[in-house]
């Protein structure tokens, strides 16, 4: 870990009103969402969607858009204040000691909570875990209407971008593949926020950061 590496970090993409994740959903939901503009049926509101900002974790998760009903990668963006109501209203996946001398607090909050957070090793182009970790946020309940009713502002299909890096890593050819990816920087937390989701201390200068 280094100053800008923190242990956990949100590192995205983001402008002063949105902040851009990235989901891998069947042909048949991205081809929906993309002529809606929103997640419409075969997407299922009742079931737990998590939303990564991290690029390399997407592919990872997807196989580089290989996996079953996993073959399609979609940018989303949204904005900001959404993005910062889930975390708000996250709990942590697993219980952190550092933030829970007691367990009964963290199983009371995980039950009213619709929101999941957990931190998972960052990956490389290679797919092996680096010595930080990345976000993934997990919504269900009132915190999938919100995002599919709110706060989407655009859907992108990126899998053909997803598949060039994947070829090009194939190749060797990894400096091209940096080329590649999506600038991203360390995400500035509000208030409190990176302390009741377990994120390390904040940077004060955001660091445009690359793999």
């Amino acid at each position: 870990m280094t100053d800008n590496n923190p242990y956990r970090a949100i590192r995205a993409k983001f402008t002063e009103n949105t902040i851009t994740i990235y989901q891998a959903y069947s042909n048949e939901i991205a081809d929906a969402a993309l002529g809606a503009g929103a997640f419409v049926a075969p997407f299922k509101r009742g079931r737990m969607t998590w939303i990564k900002p991290s690029f390399l974790w997407v592919a990872y998760r997807s196989g580089w858009a290989t996996k079953p009903n996993q073959e399609r990668v979609l940018a989303i963006e949204i904005t900001r204040s959404g993005f910062e109501w889930a975390l708000r209203n996250a709990c942590l996946s697993h219980v952190d000691n550092s933030l829970y001398k007691d367990k009964s607090p963290w199983e009371s909050r995980m039950q009213a909570s619709c929101v999941r957070v957990q931190w998972d090793p960052e990956r490389d182009f290679h797919f092996n875990p680096l010595g930080y970790r990345s976000i993934q946020i997990g919504l269900k309940g009132e915190a999938v209407d919100r995002y599919v009713d709110e706060w989407i502002v655009s859907i992108t299909d990126i899998t053909e971008q997803i598949r060039k890096v994947s070829d090009l890593v194939s190749s060797g050819q990894l400096g091209e593949a940096k080329k590649q990816m999506p600038e991203k920087c360390l995400y500035d937390l509000p208030g409190n926020v990176g302390e009741m989701i377990g994120a390390s201390p904040a940077v004060k200068e955001p660091t445009s950061h690359q793999m």
